[in-house]
């Protein structure tokens, strides 16, 4: 099932790493994603910002595109990762329910600046959610 030790770790890291590619010349908000396919793929994703605002997409929602552009569609595990020291980075409404798209059942591990992190399934994150399956009631 979900990533432990070594592939926890490299998860957590491709995150990290993520977050140094970040284009946020206007929030200053770095963030960086991971996520884990079932067949063991990470793939990664940063925020871009544009000058128009809502064309802006978030870190989760790169990291998922990628995926699917490359045929991927059934995830494990997320990792999120910014600058917050205080609190743990979790994702926004729209990211929410796009990873909802993909099923409940998989953990996201939200950061902060420090390495720390906690998990929590989508399910949490997004409770009593609308998904692809309610679309054919």
């Amino acid at each position: 099932g979900q990533p432990h030790g070594e592939h926890l770790q490299l998860l957590l890291r491709r995150s990290r790493e993520a977050k140094n590619c970040a284009y946020c010349p206007y929030s200053r908000f770095p963030v960086g994603a991971a996520l884990l396919t079932a067949g063991g793929e990470i793939f990664s994703g940063c925020n871009v910002e544009n000058a128009c605002y809502s064309l802006g997409v978030c870190a989760e929602r790169t990291a998922i595109q990628k995926a699917i552009s490359e045929g991927h569609t059934s995830f494990r595990a997320m990792a999120i990762a910014s600058d917050l020291g205080d609190q743990f980075i979790v994702p926004c409404g729209a990211c929410r329910q796009v990873m909802r798209e993909f099923g409940t059942d998989w953990d996201i591990y939200l950061t902060k600046a420090d390495g720390t992190y906690i998990v929590k399934r989508l399910d949490e994150l997004l409770p009593l959610s609308f998904g692809p399956e309610d679309l054919k009631k």
